[in-house]
Order: C-alpha cells, then sequence, then structure tokens
C-alpha cells in the first residue's frame, strides 16, 4: 500500500496550525503534545504530509478491525447517505434492523436485543442504569486493571489512573482484583490457584459490600488496555456461577475484545460463558462512524416489555453508523476475517513475539491470543520489575518513550501503555505485513534492552 498523495510538507504544518488552535484533545495536557498530521490511511497503514508510511500496530484505538478504507464498507456509506443519511431512533428503519439482527444472530445465548448507542462508553452506561433498573440494587463492581469508557459511570467503573481526576467515591462502584497471575495479587503460582483466589476474592467482596445491595459485576472478557490478560480457565465460568447465585446481573465488556479481534466473534466464545448484557463498539464497523451498543438478554429486555426504559440517544443506530456496521460484518463474514485473525495469532504473531521474548530481556511475558497481544516490559526478568514505574510521567517514563520512537522510526506506529506494548493490527493483516510489524519490533526493543538490569 503506497501513499495516496505527494508529499506536501506546507500542507501538513496548515493542518498542524488549525488542530493546535481550535481542537482540544483527550487525555492530554494541551501545550504538550505535538499531533501527527495525517494525509491519509489504507488497510493496515497511514502516512503523513512528509510522506512517512507507518503499519498502524494500534488498529486507531484498537477498532479498525478490517483496516482502513474498506471499499465495501465506504460504498456503503455512500451508498445509504444517498438513499437516507439520518432518521430519528423511535422509528422502524431498514439498516438499523438489519445491523440488529446480523449483530444478534453473532452474540451467544439470548442476548438478542440491541439497544445502539454512540460508542462504547455510552454503551457502559446504559448496561449499568439496565441492570440497576432490573435488580433494584445500586452498587456495581468492577476490576482495578480495567478500562470501561470516559462518561461519568465508566469512568468510575475504570480501573486504571485515567479515573482518579473524576472519581467522587459515589457513584456506587466497588473495585476488586482479578486474575493476573504474571502480577498476581494473590501470590498464586499457577493458574489454577489464580482463578481459585481470584473468585474466593471476588466473593468475599460480595459478601463484605452486601450481596443485595449489587446490581452488577461488569468485566472485560480480556481486559484490553490494562495488559490484554486473558483469563485464567474457569474465572468467568466462576463468575457466572456466582452472578446467578446472588441475582447479581453479569455484564462482559466487549468493546475492545469483539467482532473479530480474539479470533472469535465475541471472546466470550473461548470461555463459553453468556452473560446477562454484553457492550460492544470499536469493531462492531470497524469504526468508520462512530456505534455502540449493549445486547440483552430475553430476562433483562423483559424487564422493559410494560415498563419503559428510561435512556435514550438522538443518534442510537444512526443509519450511517448501521450501514457501515451491515457491510463490514458481511466483509467479515464473506472474507472470514475471523478465521484469519485465529489464524494469524496462532501462527504468526504468538510465535513471532514469543521468539522475541526469547531474545530480549526487556520482555517479561507474552500475552494474548488472535489479533490481540501484549509484551509486558521490565527492567529485570527475575524480579518482574516494570520497564517503568505504574502511571509513570515525565523523565520517568524515558525508557517507554524512547522505545516508542524506535518503533516509529522504523516505520511501526505502536501502542504503548505504562509499561507494556500491545501488538493489535487490523484483524485482516497479512502475513508479510506481521512480519514486518514484528521485525520493527524486534529493532526497537534492541532499544528497551538498554534499560535492563
Amino acid at each position: 500500500m503506497t501513499p495516496h498523495v505527494e508529499p506536501d510538507p506546507q500542507a501538513g504544518a496548515a493542518v498542524k496550525a488549525a488542530d493546535r488552535a481550535h481542537v482540544f484533545h483527550s487525555w492530554s495536557a494541551q501545550g504538550l503534545i505535538d499531533p501527527l498530521a495525517v494525509a491519509g490511511a489504507g488497510g493496515s497503514y497511514f502516512w503523513d504530509y512528509d510522506g512517512n508510511r507507518y503499519l498502524d500496530f494500534t488498529s486507531g484505538l484498537v477498532y479498525t478491525n478490517i483496516g482502513y478504507q474498506h471499499p465495501r464498507v465506504v460504498e456503503a456509506i455512500r451508498e445509504q447517505a444517498g438513499r437516507l443519511a439520518t432518521f430519528a431512533p423511535a422509528f422502524a428503519v431498514d439498516v438499523r434492523s438489519e445491523a440488529a439482527r446480523l449483530i444478534a444472530e453473532r452474540t451467544p445465548g439470548d442476548l438478542d436485543k440491541i439497544f445502539f448507542t454512540n460508542g462504547g462508553a455510552e454503551a457502559v452506561e446504559n448496561a449499568v442504569r439496565m441492570a440497576r433498573l432490573h435488580t433494584g440494587r445500586a452498587k456495581v463492581l468492577s476490576a482495578y486493571r480495567s478500562y470501561h469508557g470516559a462518561t461519568s459511570t465508566a469512568i468510575n467503573l475504570t480501573g486504571d489512573p485515567r479515573r482518579w481526576p473524576s472519581d467522587t467515591g459515589s457513584a456506587g462502584v466497588v473495585h476488586f482484583w482479578a486474575p493476573f497471575l504474571y502480577r498476581s495479587p494473590f501470590y498464586s503460582s499457577t493458574q489454577a490457584e489464580e482463578s481459585a483466589r481470584a473468585l474466593q476474592h471476588l466473593e468475599d467482596t460480595i459478601a463484605f459490600e452486601g450481596p443485595q445491595t449489587v446490581a452488577a459485576i461488569v468485566l472485560e472478557t480480556i481486559p484490553g488496555t490494562a495488559g490484554i490478560m486473558t483469563p485464567p480457565p474457569g474465572y468467568l465460568a466462576g463468575v457466572r456461577e456466582i452472578c446467578d447465585r446472588y441475582g447479581i446481573v453479569f455484564v462482559l465488556d466487549e468493546v475492545m475484545a469483539g467482532f473479530g479481534r480474539t479470533g472469535a466473534w465475541f471472546a466470550a466464545e473461548h470461555y463459553g460463558v453468556v452473560p446477562d448484557l454484553m457492550t460492544f463498539a470499536k469493531g462492531v464497523n470497524s469504526g468508520y462512524v462512530p456505534l455502540g451498543g449493549v445486547a440483552i438478554s430475553a430476562e433483562i429486555a423483559a424487564t422493559f416489555e410494560k415498563r419503559p426504559y428510561p435512556g435514550g440517544l438522538t443518534y442510537s443506530g444512526h443509519p450511517l453508523a448501521c450501514a457501515a456496521a451491515v457491510a463490514t460484518i458481511r466483509v467479515m463474514e464473506d472474507e472470514k476475517v475471523v478465521e484469519h485473525a485465529a489464524h494469524i495469532g496462532e501462527t504468526v504473531l504468538g510465535p513471532g513475539l514469543r521468539e522475541l521474548a526469547e531474545r530480549h530481556p526487556s520482555v517479561g511475558e507474552v500475552r494474548g491470543l488472535g489479533a490481540f497481544w501484549a509484551l509486558d516490559l521490565v527492567r529485570d526478568r527475575e524480579t518482574r520489575e516494570p520497564l517503568v514505574p505504574y502511571n509513570a510521567s515525565g523523565e520517568a517514563a524515558a525508557p517507554m518513550a524512547a522505545f516508542g520512537a524506535a518503533c516509529k522510526k522504523n516505520g511501526l506506529w505502536p501502542f504503548i501503555n505504562m509499561n507494556r506494548t500491545h501488538a493489535v493490527p487490523a484483524c485482516n493483516i497479512t502475513e508479510a505485513e506481521a512480519k514486518e510489524g514484528l521485525a520493527a519490533l524486534d529493532a526497537a526493543l534492541t532499544v528497551a534492552d538498554e534499560y535492563t538490569v
């Protein structure tokens, strides 16, 4: 894939100047950022106005599951815009109904009703609202190593430091430790121990909070930004059993892990569990038009059969977004993208990343499946000391900054969070592109190795 435009640094400078003058960026100190001006993108790559091309190992924000500018999805959006560009959510619209049908066909169990939102955070907000209304309870439990969005309830559910400035301690959220053997809070030595101890910890937390006060447990099926920690065997099934025993709604957040990312339509398929509510967004239409939603079980849907659900959005099930979802799902089906993600993970990404770990002392652990991987970078493999401290910034984060700069110098745009780099390319990345990314990581990890003991 080559750039679609000739290098034009002057145009790039103008784009950046306008951005700096008027765009207020998320998660940033506005005066300390220097955003790259993007000229175009296609497939697994994007490029700037200076003609530099980058292999995108971030999939945007882990959402371009079928890559950039897929012609069938672009054409579907164009066709829908010419036919019916928008319509209010209270009406039955063909493309909205078709998107809901295609999603419901792929969700596990009886999650057959779809409430559309504009993105993942709103999906989580509405899932929690549904759970609270369904149970008549207020508290919601979520894991410390998690991210669920930046809106009011979602940010309080989030376990990482982005929650701290907005956490008033009054949102009815209780956090607990989910399993993570590599950095076990339970001093476990095996996956079986970690699962059992994490489940006991969760049940103890519920007991001390009062089971009759807990509306929902919200978990990312496989945590994304927090580190792609695949749950140990039996854990999610154990959470399902605990929820059933106490009448708690089980919510799985599949915003990042869903729609082929893990080599299955939804990550829940790997673990044989069916939640009561499932949130989605991102890969549902590869991020081409904002869309998210909640897949709802029959039991919870019945709660609102005669009782109005007190929630909605102006753009719920927006026709352009739904047209993009319909086209994306059909592309994924026709081009076997889900199967390809599983294959590339098993044959290229997984083996390739583990081979890098063998040669680079800065790699403490490799985790993941499908097109969803993380490298846990360390100063010392024996002690597992992270390459940078938790929530490091400034000079303390210099080793990861140096690693990131080396990736970009080698034509790879990395996903970096704290002491980790994630390999989360498009789910339809080719074998050659995946190997190109691994080679760039190999070179950049030599920089990270310089900071090891």
